[in-house]
């Protein structure tokens, strides 16, 4: 990877206000794809302000960043990626209970480890996101859903950096949350934490819940090779893993990456992939599937450039 960017004094600085820092670091090591080539340096932050530092260094130094969670839904060419890339994760994950309802939680919380406290209070309407290997921040950038339900379903506020470096909370009906979407996909603000409002309910109720999801996720995707997802949104009608079986397309590889075997629509790596591989693969799904039926599938992975 060529670049212009001066990531050593960024670095630098990041590790003189006690930031975790790499320069270079391959991002097959922070993608669930386990794919991607090297950043210009990867920084940790461990509280809001470290992260406000650190971004106001890079804009300071014209370095371009972009913000990840768990790199769950997300992948990075072979060749690299000529940013900085800041995660916010295990650094800065928080977790509570306000009241009786509402759970509130930083960005950088586990989606799951969330679920988890959600059952300890015997709070219920999370049960469908056990198992979604996300953060927190991802899910509520991409509004994260699974087995009918939705985050947008039990946030009631969102707080947020915005470019400026402003910390604002707005409702969640502010958010312009639907299917795998949100308002933070265009308007450059980094999401910080959020309340959901849930319902009080047995611990054994929402135990079950939760275990009937897991079990179903474990009978029916692919958990034991690198992916990220469901691949594809699913089409208005249609359902994207039906369309590609259909096309005949389940099992098919290019190199290592592989139309998974369990469910059609998962994209997996299943041998030492390379993300080329990868974005080959769903190039051949997509173009098969628009010849074969007519229907345009979309990608639900974002490839970063």
């Amino acid at each position: 990877m060529n670049t212009t960017y001066n990531y050593q004094e960024l670095y630098d600085y990041a590790v003189s206000i006690g930031c975790e820092a790499v320069l270079g670091e391959p991002m097959s090591l922070n993608t669930s794809f386990k794919t991607g080539g090297p950043c210009g340096v990867r920084l940790s932050p461990d509280s809001t302000e470290q992260l406000k530092s650190i971004i106001t260094k890079a804009n300071a130094l014209g370095i371009p960043f972009t913000v990840l969670g768990n790199g769950t839904n997300v992948l990075v060419p072979d060749e690299g990626i000529d940013k900085a890339i800041i995660i916010i994760g295990d650094n800065m994950a928080e977790y509570s209970v306000e009241g009786e309802d509402t759970l509130v939680f930083s960005a950088g919380t586990n989606l799951v480890s969330l679920c988890r406290f959600a059952l300890e209070n015997s709070l219920s309407g999370l049960e469908f996101a056990f198992g979604i290997p996300g953060t927190c921040g991802g899910a509520v950038f991409m509004n994260a859903g699974a087995y009918g339900g939705e985050i947008k379903d039990v946030l009631t506020e969102i707080t947020h950096l915005t470019p400026d470096m402003r910390i604002e909370t707005i409702p969640a009906s502010e958010a312009e949350l639907s299917y795998r979407h949100s308002v933070y996909k265009s308007n450059g603000c980094i999401v910080l934490a959020a309340k959901a409002r849930l319902t009080k309910d047995s611990k054994e109720s929402i135990k079950e819940r939760m275990n009937d999801f897991l079990g179903r996720r474990k009978d029916k995707q692919p958990l034991e090779y690198p992916s990220a997802g469901s691949t594809f949104k699913r089409p208005e009608g249609y359902f994207a893993g039906a369309l590609i079986q259909e096309c005949e397309l389940k099992g098919k590889s290019v190199g290592g990456a592989q139309v998974s075997e369990k469910h059609a629509g998962f994209v997996i790596n299943k041998d030492n992939a390379t993300s080329t591989d990868i974005l080959n693969l769903i190039d051949l799904i997509k173009n098969t599937v628009k010849a074969e039926t007519g229907v345009t599938l979309e990608p639900e992975v974002i490839v970063l450039r």
